[in-house]
């Protein structure tokens, strides 16, 4: 083995785009190409309190450090297995009086690791974090400045005893994590919750189509014995079939963008131009825009506008009104808006779909089941004509409309929509992770319901009734409302 490969993949010149990694040998679809520990990883400042600072997971009642009063964890546990990460950085916190932003925090925890164990941590790194693309010198003048705040943010924390970092260094590794720091999800990964770095990750270029995914394996700190501990790691999954000696891609942003929306958030975050084939034949843009066609007739371009200039004014005032936590206005405007779209625009256009996605959400969450259910199958079949077929957003999209369906006691529905999503992430997160465990659990029950529905439908609604009065459901160990 070298620094430049391991089983089963190799670094390679990919031309314009410099550095890649391809396969050395064939993969089929849910194979995990590899899995890798994070360097370093951090929570975010705004979810600190709520998320475990060891395994990423939310917690209701987390444990608090009571050095530092900032690290929050699942139990003592989490926190025994997070000391050697945390011990400087609790010193640090401490020492200051409070926490620095997730940035600041990140790339010190960065430089401590590689005071601790050099910039190679093992022998199935395939990269440096020297050699790691920062883009520093691609940065606007805006960019830089942000930067260099928190340049100076990062010496106020350093501890005086800890070893000396030059500015140019520091620098190099905000520049990293800027454009290579990858988000982490939580449990049900539903949440973006932190931010880590992965240097094998890193050497992953982007496709809009791409043929892996990423998915954040929260690992197992539940055994007694911490020898049997299993740290969070990233997995590298295939979707497909992947020929030996093809390049690995992932994609860096949703595709469910325009062509040339996605192409500017790539260039403005990640410093390139894509030229993927989804992207310069604007492959799928016509869905994503689509107009709807009643016998031959479409509404006219100004018709269109009109109702699209109302959607996206729709989308601010949703989202005003979701942060303060008007949930019934959320779903007012959302009808107001549904009922404008529907004549105008297609069943895969993104306006019509994100309204859908809101209604059927908070829907939920006020426990009407049944319109949400509806709102929510609508959304999936846009999906499904959009996403890649083992896309891990669409998998999740269509667990949570079985999830609903099953709430509004749709149990025919719900038990396809839980096989349809059983099936994509069995290859997207794999079955030992705790959203497939779970789901494999979902999927058991709503069979066993739905033999009884077809036996006796009348025993069927008596039954589930009194059984989802004693036992509340659960899905990635959180208990999930099912009064209907």
């Amino acid at each position: 083995m070298t620094v430049e490969k391991m089983d089963p993949v190799e670094v390679f010149a990919a031309g314009e785009k410099g550095r890649g990694l391809r396969v050395t040998k064939e993969m089929s679809a849910g194979d995990v190409v590899f899995a890798e520990a994070s360097f370093a990883a951090v929570v975010f400042d705004s979810l600190s309190l709520q998320v475990c600072h060891s395994c990423f997971r939310r917690q209701a009642n987390p444990h608090r450090c009571a050095q530092c009063k900032f690290a929050y964890y699942c139990d003592r546990t989490c926190q025994r297995a997070a000391w050697d990460e945390h011990k400087q950085e609790c010193s640090a916190i401490k020492k200051i009086g409070k926490a620095p932003n997730e940035n600041v925090r990140l790339v010190a925890r960065i430089l401590w690791r590689i005071q601790k164990d050099t910039g190679l941590v093992s022998d199935t790194q395939l990269t440096t974090l020297d050699l790691l693309e920062d883009h520093l010198s691609e940065m606007s003048p805006e960019d830089l400045k942000e930067l260099k705040v928190d340049v100076q943010h990062f010496y106020n924390y350093w501890p005086k005893k800890s070893k000396p970092v030059g500015e140019d260094y520091v620098s190099h590794l905000f520049g990293v994590i800027n454009c290579n720091g990858f988000t982490l999800s939580d449990q049900r990964g539903l949440q973006a919750v932190g931010v880590g770095l992965f240097p094998n990750l890193c050497l992953v270029n982007h496709d809009c189509w791409p043929n892996c995914t990423v998915i954040l394996n929260p690992g197992n700190q539940t055994a007694l014995d911490a020898s049997f501990h299993s740290k969070s790691r990233i997995e590298l999954r295939a979707l497909g079939k992947i020929s030996e000696g093809e390049e690995l891609t992932v994609s860096y942003v949703d595709f469910l963008s325009v062509s040339k929306e996605r192409q500017r958030l790539l260039k403005q975050q990640y410093y390139f131009d894509c030229k993927c084939e989804h992207c310069t034949s604007g492959i799928k843009d016509d869905l994503m825009t689509a107009i709807r066609d009643t016998d031959g007739h479409k509404p006219s371009a100004d018709v269109v506008k009109a109702v699209t200039d109302f959607s996206l004014q729709a989308l601010l005032k949703i989202e005003e009104a979701r942060t303060e936590g008007n949930f019934h206005e959320v779903v007012k405007i959302c009808r107001e808006c549904l009922e404008k779209q529907d004549p105008v625009f297609g069943d895969t256009n993104l306006h019509l779909l994100r309204v859908l996605s809101t209604a059927s959400e908070v829907l939920s969450f006020l426990q009407q089941f049944t319109e949400a259910a509806g709102y929510a199958q609508r959304m999936v079949d846009g999906y499904a004509k959009l996403y890649h077929p083992n896309n891990a957003q669409l998998g999740m999209a269509i667990m949570r409309a079985g999830v609903t369906h099953w709430h509004a006691g749709l149990i025919e529905a719900a038990h396809g929509l839980i096989c349809r999503a059983y099936g994509v992430l069995i290859i997207t997160h794999g079955a030992h992770h705790p959203i497939t465990k779970d789901l494999e659990v979902i999927r058991t029950q709503t069979e066993m319901e739905l033999c009884l529905f077809k036996q006796n439908e009348l025993v069927y609604r008596s039954m589930r009734e009194a059984v989802l009065s004693d036992k509340p459901m659960m899905l990635a160990g959180e208990q999930i409302k099912t009064t209907s």
